[in-house]
């Protein structure tokens, strides 16, 4: 972020009531520093005002890119988190060459973060905000926040692998065992380094099982301890693998 000094007699004036300062006079630098005083303070509607004027006013100005950098975190103060990301897409579209474009565009992810709803809802913002997560891990590789947006989309996984998991457990309910057995298999494919694979590839095991079919048992469980080997159920997978063995081989 540009480091923005505050001038001595702005910062007297930042005491008094902010409705009660005329910023008529004011030169685009100060102004800035007003409204900047404004977020800080939480005071997030006349803020607003004042950052939207900055940009009407001052467009092709310096601090433009704080302006709008300052509007955007504004609106996420404001938990208007659609519009926030509108705002910071502004700045990384319009203004690429700004130093606030990195910091703009994990806040962008951040915004999809905060609107991702819980895993038995639609889940495309939790995919759109691992989308931009992930974008500022490429574009931003040895920015200093590449491991928060690393952690927060391993959360987000965890979310979509949740939701896969429980739709093959209703098919499960519902006895559509083929069904269920595919959202396993996507579970496993897709969501590999979540918690939810393990999982998922021991209740597809116990299902073919359940059904008969000690071939593919048989080798789901190999996967299962191939992948799995510190896993709470790879004792008993490694059982049930004896168990089939021994089976396949009297037949």
């Amino acid at each position: 972020m540009k480091f923005i000094v505050i001038l001595p007699f702005v910062a007297l004036l930042f005491w008094g009531c902010s409705s009660s300062i005329d910023v008529a006079n004011f030169t685009p630098e100060e102004r800035l520093q007003y409204a900047i005083k404004l977020y800080e303070d939480e005071d997030y509607e006349e803020a607003v005002k004042e950052f939207e004027a900055l940009l009407l006013q001052y467009p092709g100005s310096s601090i433009v890119d704080d302006a709008q950098f300052y509007l955007a975190k504004t609106r996420f103060g404001k938990h208007e988190y659609i519009i926030a990301a509108y705002e910071f897409s502004k700045l990384i579209k319009n203004m690429p060459a700004s130093p606030l474009v990195p910091d703009a565009q994990f806040m962008l992810a951040e915004c999809y973060y905060e609107l991702s709803p819980n895993y038995n809802l639609d889940q495309s913002y939790t995919k759109k905000a691992i989308q931009e997560y992930q974008a500022f891990i490429d574009f931003f590789p040895l920015n200093e926040r590449v491991q928060e947006a690393e952690n927060k989309i391993n959360k987000l996984n965890d979310k979509l692998a949740k939701k896969e998991y429980s739709i093959a457990k209703i098919y499960e309910k519902m006895d559509y065992y083929n069904a269920s057995m595919k959202y396993y298999d996507y579970v496993v494919e897709t969501y590999h380094d979540t918690p939810y694979a393990p999982k998922a590839l021991y209740k597809k095991i116990m299902l073919l099982i359940e059904r008969k079919r000690e071939g593919e048992a048989l080798t789901e469980t190999k996967k299962f301890l191939a992948l799995y080997p510190e896993d709470e159920h790879a004792e008993e997978i490694n059982q049930i693998k004896s168990s089939l063995e021994e089976k396949i081989s009297l037949n």
